[in-house]
């Protein structure tokens, strides 16, 4: 859920009489081969007068939910109960195991969407549990989170608290429920080039469970300069970048599992595995690539750290090879929240002449030629010093995240931009929301996938 959704369901679980109140959440999915993600896409609060409420327990009439039950049956969503403890009751007490028992058999039946269905618990701290229901009987959600400003997560029984040997000197750092967090993240890094190799080697030294490594493209002689672990023989080879950065990974032993996708993100299978993660980088230079994460991270809930470099030097001249900026942001991009669009980073014509370029070639260099899209560049210039330092930003951006640790909140640090050639760090808030991308928060799986015919093709059920 969001960090919005998360602070509504607080005010109303915990109106400070010390009863237990309730609300039911209705979510969409992104149904994986590695995990099912159910994402909060409607609240409803269940009215304090039509519950009766103590310090142990709550109750209600089940005609209150019918309306939330036509809506989970019409749209395909899964129906979460959730309730609060006031008195900090960690787990399930027996008056839950009791209503759930006779309540989500009910859902299940009344819906016959074929959708897991489930209960949920708030304590005084914000945390959340829950379970669902299946064929198999009741069993706990693997992860519950929270995206905002600061990254929370929780898992059942409070998780593996045990500490990688590799892991123990930054551990000194950050607190062992940290270093569990990095154990359990899957994280999707979009491009495995320039600012995505550097990204990649820092997630998993630090010990990331789970990398979706994407990138469509092989390794040229002029990538070896900037992607770690690459040579001159995977060049020859013209072996894969995923490949290449993958084997390094499962060389080192860390523990770390990598999913290898070579794929361009507009194919609905990259959709999909990205769509599975908990976190993505967005390691591009293309405007529609661009685009499409901050899309998918909206429709999906997912918090998407995108990085842009950008090196300036005189191209001839009598200063030809003068610097005149190296400069880049790592912009912080949250469901319902600004997009890449807002921040004035590109337009909607800008996206589509960007897809044009990708899909009809041609058409593109016609339309250049004629005067209708300017601003085309060849191969962008790339120092691997360069790239290094905004990966190494970014990835301390994840950080400060899952365990704050700077002097202001992280919601003051919506972008944060580096100069080398002024020797300046800069930041900004960049809170006002997308008029365009705000109705899609937590849609999930639809049909075509984000709501784009390009990605309608070959879909499975």
């Amino acid at each position: 859920m969001t960090d919005d959704q998360h602070r509504r369901l607080n005010t109303h679980l915990f109106p400070g009489d010390g009863k237990e109140a309730v609300a039911v959440l209705l979510c969409a999915h992104r149904r994986g081969n590695r995990r099912h993600r159910l994402l909060v896409r409607y609240i409803n609060e269940i009215p304090h007068a039509q519950c009766e409420r103590t310090a142990v327990s709550v109750t209600w009439q089940t005609d209150v939910i019918e309306d939330s039950l036509a809506r989970a049956e019409a749209e395909g969503l899964s129906f979460i109960k959730i309730h609060s403890h006031p008195n900090g009751y960690p787990a399930f007490s027996a008056i839950d195991d009791q209503s759930d028992g006779l309540l989500l058999p009910m859902v299940r039946d009344s819906t016959e969407i074929g959708a897991p269905h489930g209960s949920a618990v708030m304590l005084p701290s914000g945390e959340v549990f829950g379970r669902v229901l299946t064929p198999d009987g009741l069993i706990p959600i693997e992860c519950i989170n929270v995206v905002g400003d600061d990254l929370r997560f929780w898992y059942p029984a409070g998780g593996d608290k045990s500490v990688p040997s590799f892991a123990a000197s930054h551990a000194q750092i950050f607190d062992d429920g940290t270093i569990e967090r990095l154990r359990r993240l899957s994280v999707a890094v979009v491009g495995c080039s320039g600012t995505g190799s550097p990204v990649i080697e820092q997630l998993f030294r630090l010990g990331v469970g789970e990398i979706v490594l994407v990138d469509d493209d092989h390794i040229e002689d002029r990538n070896v300069n900037r992607i770690l672990n690459s040579t001159m023989d995977d060049a020859a080879k013209k072996r894969p970048k995923p490949d290449v950065i993958g084997d390094a990974i499962d060389r080192a032993g860390l523990g770390t599992r990598v999913i290898r996708v070579t794929g361009n993100l507009w194919s609905p299978h990259v959709v999909r595995e990205v769509a599975q993660c908990d976190v993505v980088f967005g390691c591009m230079d293309t405007i529609d690539g661009r685009y499409l994460l901050n899309t998918l991270a909206t429709f999906y809930l997912q918090p998407y750290f995108d990085i842009g470099v950008r090196l300036d030097a005189v191209r001839e001249g009598a200063n030809k090879g003068k610097i005149r900026e190296v400069c880049g942001t790592i912009h912080y991009l949250l469901p319902g929240k600004s997009s890449l669009m807002m921040r004035g980073l590109f337009t909607m014509k800008q996206v589509a002449d960007a897809g044009l370029r990708r899909t009809d070639p041609a058409a593109h260099a016609q339309q250049t030629k004629d005067g209708y899209i300017a601003g085309v560049q060849g191969h962008r210039p790339a120092v691997i010093s360069v790239n290094m330092y905004a990966a190494s930003l970014a990835v301390n951006e994840l950080l400060a995240r899952l365990h704050p640790f700077r002097e202001e909140s992280n919601g003051e640090y919506g972008a944060v931009t580096f100069s080398l050639a002024s020797m300046e760090l800069m930041y900004e808030r960049h809170n006002e929301p997308c008029e365009m991308l705000g109705p899609h928060v937590g849609k999930g799986d639809m049909r075509p996938l984000l709501r784009l015919i390009e990605l309608s093709e070959k879909q499975k059920p």
